[in-house]
């Protein structure tokens, strides 16, 4: 029986091996296989002709390298055939994939040999990245591959693939578009794809059954098999990268939910069956730390953990094209390796942008003052975190049903609204003792801010908002929708929205739907139909935001100097202006105004002033809905206001 306990074991002292070569490969009749184990005694390579079952074929064994690596090169055609590595370490023979496995079979326990160049679809050498100049010039979309099209009713021929995003001409029962139609329809600029790498807790043989987000990683190289339509083959690589080039043709670039925190499973991890205890923190006793929540936390700043994120982050990008990434608790990860991500992912393309989830599920032995938490982002090198002071500003306490925010009608939310609104940058407007949640500014610059009102966790922000306000009808619950959507997206900073928030999307009061049936999870297309008004406000807003680059401020002292809020003060209400043709805008000023109580206010407004009122309630037209000249002016209930000058 192994002794899971590692305090007696000093892992700083094990070899650092800094080459490229790590993992399998195979080209023109030749293998090379390369690993790091340096506490094995002995390790053997291990052919098969299935995935899941059968006696090895072949058995070689490597050879002791440099730096603690082993070694193995093999002349013949092994080509689409199955491979382990039996691991001896002095306890126990463990038999797994390399932890480089860049292809796996069905349910990822035995790694495939490939040739890359017969997973790329027809015209890849020709995909490339989308384009980006500033991360606030990003509008992402959180969607999950199954929800988006796993709806029986949806027509997809490819439900819950990753060949679904490649079908066009789609529409749902009234005529709408659906689909990666829809997704251009709504004009956002990138699509953030929750993890697509290789995850345990879905059965890839019998997947229709099953459902799961897929934040317990097992191959992180390696797409997940239970979105394609063959988890035996190459198929999943080339199906991904088809999904991924229909975004690129379509402008839309891709984000990869990353689980570097942590791993499905600790003890059969394929990196403790293959260097014990070394990719994992441990706590006092040498067991296990558990700051994800899930059974370990990952130990990023050991050297050689630190070179393997980085190398995957790296092969992503290279492989798939990728335009960005997404840190699942990357509070859990240390500050230096995610410095190095963006220094090794700006040499192959400076546009990614990088943003991650600025806390922990649970507390860490490495102090905080090294790991990448919200507190910390003025030393991560163009890096965002979620900003959940706003998201709990505009709906109220994200684990509280019951919690009501602004857009709900909760007063003494509206320095918390402003502390989002400046992308959590300092301004000498904000009583920050007000701020319920960080009593000063944590972000130096707008693109460390990600601003959203809900995400694939908690309630979806249509079940928040009927949960919390259970005497409001269903006209004031899509006003609320649409309030915190109007904030999100005229807010300095990145602004991201949950799939179907555009359509009010619910999970039928499922707050934790990370296994649940397709049945909450899917995407209703329908309900596309159904709250056309909070679609549209959505996708005028949306390019009202593309048009005006007043609301993508590049930097805090532009925000300082443009954005000025009211001094006029009314519970339930905030106001600003963005002035002097704010970051080279085409409008002089800009004053919006946003009124989250249940009836309509009068705000006033600079005498002797001609305005265009260009929104109204749920109505957006950026040419003009009127004129206006008052020195006091109306606004509707539980919404925006936006006036302009030329």
């Amino acid at each position: 029986m192994r002794n899971w306990k590692f305090n007696h074991i000093n892992f700083s002292v094990y070899p650092f091996y800094d080459g490229e070569d790590l993992g399998v490969f195979y080209s023109e009749g030749q293998l090379s296989v390369k690993i790091w184990a340096p506490t094995a005694n002995s390790v053997e390579f291990r052919i098969y002709n299935n995935s899941t079952s059968g006696n090895a074929t072949l058995v070689e064994n490597l050879i002791p390298a440099v730096n603690g690596t082993w070694q193995l090169v093999l002349n013949g055609n092994f080509k689409n055939l199955y491979y382990t590595l039996k691991v001896d370490d002095g306890e126990a023979l463990n038999e797994v994939p390399d932890i480089y496995a860049r292809a796996v079979g069905t349910n990822g326990r035995r790694g495939l040999i490939f040739d890359p160049e017969e997973t790329n679809p027809k015209d890849w050498e020709t995909d490339v990245p989308i384009p980006g100049e500033n991360p606030v010039d990003a509008i992402i979309y959180e969607l999950h591959v199954r929800d988006f099209s796993i709806d029986p009713a949806s027509g997809f021929k490819n439900k819950g693939r990753f060949l679904a995003f490649t079908e066009e001409g789609l529409t749902n029962a009234s005529g709408e578009k659906i689909g990666i139609d829809h997704l251009k329809e709504l004009a956002i600029t990138h699509v953030h794809l929750l993890p697509v790498n290789d995850f345990y807790s879905v059965d890839e043989a019998d997947a229709a059954k099953q459902y799961n987000w897929g934040y317990d990683p097992q191959n992180f190289n390696a797409p997940e098999g239970s979105y394609s339509n063959n988890p035996d083959t190459t198929s999943r690589i080339k199906e991904l990268k088809q999904l991924i080039q229909a975004l690129h043709r379509n402008g839309i670039g891709v984000i990869f939910d990353v689980v570097y925190n942590h791993t499905g499973y600790t003890r059969r991890s394929v990196f403790n069956q293959t260097i014990p205890g070394y990719f994992y923190r441990q706590n006092r006793a040498g067991g296990f730390a558990d700051a994800s929540g899930c059974g370990n936390e990952i130990a990023s700043e050991r050297a050689m953990v630190r070179k393997y994120i980085v190398d995957s982050l790296c092969y992503w990008t290279k492989e798939y094209h990728a335009d960005g990434f997404r840190f699942d608790l990357m509070g859990i990860l240390d500050i230096e390796t995610m410095n190095q991500i963006r220094t090794k992912l700006d040499q192959i393309n400076p546009a990614i942008v990088l943003y991650g989830e600025g806390w922990t599920a649970d507390k860490s032995p490495l102090d905080e003052k090294y790991r990448a938490v919200k507190n910390n982002v003025a030393q991560l090198k163009r890096i965002a975190v979620f900003n959940d002071d706003i998201r709990d500003a505009l709906k109220g306490n994200n684990f509280n049903g019951q919690s009501k925010g602004f857009v709900s009608g909760q007063t003494l939310r509206e320095e918390q609204v402003k502390f989002g609104m400046v992308a959590a940058c300092f301004h000498p407007q904000i009583t920050y003792h007000f701020v319920e949640s960080s009593d000063k500014p944590w972000a130096m610059e707008p693109w460390q801010c990600m601003n959203y009102a809900s995400c694939h966790d908690n309630f979806t922000l249509f079940d928040k908002l009927v949960l919390s306000s259970p005497d409001a009808n269903d006209e004031e619950i899509c006003k609320m929708i649409c309030l915190a959507g109007a904030i999100i997206l005229t807010s300095q900073g990145i602004p991201f929205l949950h799939a179907g928030t555009e359509m009010a999307r619910t999970k039928l009061g499922d707050h934790n739907s990370y296994k649940s049936p397709d049945s909450i999870n899917q995407i209703d297309w329908n309900r596309k139909s159904r709250y056309s008004n909070i679609f549209n406000y959505f996708r005028k807003l949306i390019d009202l935001r593309k048009q005006h680059p007043a609301f993508r401020m590049r930097s805090s002292d532009q925000i300082r100097h443009h954005f000025r809020f009211s001094k006029h003060y009314q519970p339930g209400v905030v106001a600003y202006s963005l002035t002097e043709h704010a970051n080279g805008d085409e409008w002089k000023e800009i004053r919006l105004i946003f009124n989250g109580n249940k009836s309509e206010i009068e705000f006033p407004l600079p005498e002797n002033k001609l305005w265009k009122i260009v929104a109204r309630d749920q109505q957006i037209d950026s040419s003009g809905i009127e004129n206006y000249s008052g020195s006091h002016i109306k606004v509707p209930a539980i919404s925006m206001l936006m006036l302009v000058s030329e």
